[in-house]
């Protein structure tokens, strides 16, 4: 399936990805992409911007080349309160917020402390998607988990990188494997994310597809094949 929408990704701001907004716009047009989502990391990753940086997304504009951007941050998890590295303050003037856990900014921890993280930062009303969470270096309850994300509304990303043998994540395909289970158990809806560093990746699922063909996945739970599906859960937007 060709899927256009893409709210996971990292321009240069980020101080690890390797493409301009606007080359990154580029690329997703030249792809065929509908909507990208351009979210930098926030500011406890080492190397990534100031919040003023956040603070002057309002200036850039939302289209180029054809091409609907929403602006945003991958904000971190900071502790068992599900505290995160920006304020509400600053998180409601963003068009998409992702919440995830990194080893520089949280130290991992025990399954009940990094499940409370996570289902804390979920009640956050400005949190539109748990990143990638499916590394077992932060182990989950995750029936919990996606009990969560459908009482709170907020999406479970299910994460290309992730997949990908060379990146430091692990036991990722288990444990997307599992989520992808709950949800469709539980008729819980969930995102698909490339994280996306370098233009060229961009709405690059290749890693997941298999994986979501393995298990039945019903199309229709993946956000990402229609904008009115995704709309409600950009809480920001409404």
């Amino acid at each position: 399936m060709n899927m256009t929408i893409d709210l996971h990704t990292h321009s240069i701001a980020s101080g690890h990805a390797f493409n301009t907004i606007d080359e990154m716009a580029k690329y997703a047009a030249d792809k065929g992409v509908t909507h990208l989502g351009i979210t930098e990391h926030a500011p406890m990753m080492p190397g990534t911007c100031h919040e003023f940086y956040f603070q002057n997304l309002h200036i850039v504009p939302r289209e180029k080349f054809g091409v609907k951007l929403f602006l945003g941050a991958e904000v971190n998890i900071l502790n068992d309160l599900g505290e995160v590295d920006l304020s509400n303050g600053l998180l409601k003037r963003l068009d998409v917020v992702i919440a995830s856990m990194h080893t520089p900014c949280m130290k991992p921890n025990t399954v009940e402390y990094n499940t409370n993280a996570v289902i804390n930062a979920m009640k956050n009303p400005y949190i539109n998607i748990i990143g990638h969470p499916d590394d077992s270096r932060y182990p989950l309850d995750y029936e919990k988990i996606v009990m969560a994300s459908k009482e709170y509304n907020t999406l479970l990303e299910i994460n290309n990188a992730s997949l990908n043998p060379k990146g430091p994540r692990k036991n990722a395909a288990q444990n997307d494997e599992l989520i992808l289970q709950l949800c469709k158990e539980h008729k819980v809806p969930v995102i698909l994310g490339s994280d996306a560093h370098i233009g060229n990746r961009i709405c690059n699922f290749e890693n997941l597809m298999p994986l979501i063909e393995k298990i039945e996945f019903p199309m229709e739970l993946i956000v990402n094949t229609s904008f009115d599906k995704l709309e409600k859960y950009l809480t920001n937007l409404i």
